[in-house]
């Protein structure tokens, strides 16, 4: 008899990201496939963390941080940046083509 899709559990991220390492190659992943999706994969994060101290590690509300990193958030960079650091995670820049010196 085969399984019904509604017979299946929920998958929920946030319950393998439990070293630096898989929640630095969760956030990589996310970012390579679309950048947009990056605030609500840092909130899949943080819960996996822990908002509380999400919000004592980076000195913001931590209400704030429940609506800026949801799927329908829209944080500041500066959020980005203090949530990033919290993790022990940086954004690089790079070219995004080649340029060639004329």
């Amino acid at each position: 008899m085969m399984t019904s899709i509604h017979e299946l559990p929920v998958f929920d991220a946030a319950e393998y990201l439990d070293t630096e390492g898989s929640i630095a190659a969760y956030l990589e992943a996310v970012a390579e496939e679309d950048i947009a999706m990056l605030p609500a994969a840092l909130g899949t994060v943080a819960r996996a963390r822990g908002m509380s101290a999400l919000a004592r590690d980076t000195g913001l509300a931590r209400e704030s941080l429940y609506r800026a990193l949801s799927e329908d958030g829209n944080p500041t960079l500066s959020t980005l940046s203090k949530v990033l650091s919290a993790y022990g995670v940086e954004i690089a820049l790079k070219p995004a083509r080649e340029f060639v010196n004329a």
